[in-house]
């Protein structure tokens, strides 16, 4: 649906919505206006700080971060963001919704990246940065990662199932509080300002189309 009242009757609502702070935060207030005071609310943001977001709610308490790891349906993986006001009941309840999932939570405080955001993202824009050098093809840098780290995906064509317009956000977002390692490729910016965002637009750092 996308009609906010539409989500009244729910327990728990996960947004999902574009890796944007101003666009998440006016949806997680417009959703929790709807919602009954015992529910719960969760953002599946990556990235942004769940206590920043958690600043725009009657309800922080009710609140936390389910970042559920791509490629969703091959991952095991669902990160649970605890923010400073979230209570220890929905912590418990967040961990048992992923196992209800067949899925493993890990928590996590919240930190810029998170954990699995700030190692995903490092590695893949330094995979960036070697297709950029030379290095190696996308594909060889991809099957290093496979074969010889047993990743189910290669940073690269993770980055295109994400989306490189996100990656991109997520980089410009950590570079300021992490450091320059997380400052975005030439390459990153390129292919965004070309309109190559990865399998949502056909091509990425692979050809989708294909």
């Amino acid at each position: 649906s996308t009609e906010y009242a539409d989500f009244a009757p729910c327990a728990l609502v996960v947004e999902a919505v574009p890796e944007d702070f101003e666009l998440k935060a006016a949806a997680l207030k417009a959703v929790e206006e709807q919602l009954a005071p015992a529910a719960w609310l969760a953002t599946n943001t990556s990235s942004l700080s769940v206590a920043k977001l958690a600043e725009a709610l009657q309800r922080p308490e009710n609140f936390c971060g389910l970042h559920f790891f791509n490629p969703v349906p091959a991952s095991l993986l669902v990160e649970v963001v605890l923010a400073p006001a979230t209570s220890a009941e929905l912590a418990a309840a967040a961990k048992g919704w992923a196992e209800a999932l067949a899925k493993t939570a890990v928590v996590v405080h919240d930190a810029p990246g998170f954990a699995s955001s700030r190692l995903g993202v490092a590695i893949a824009l330094e995979a960036m940065r070697m297709v950029e050098e030379g290095v190696a093809s996308a594909e060889d840098i991809d099957a290093a990662m496979v074969l010889g780290y047993k990743h189910p995906v290669g940073p690269l064509k993770t980055t295109d199932i994400v989306g490189l317009d996100v990656r991109l956000g997520i980089a410009e977002y950590l570079a300021p509080t992490l450091g320059e390692r997380f400052a975005p490729p030439q390459i990153l910016r390129d292919k965004v300002a070309r309109g190559e965002l990865g399998r949502k637009s056909g091509k990425g750092f692979f050809d989708w189309n294909a």
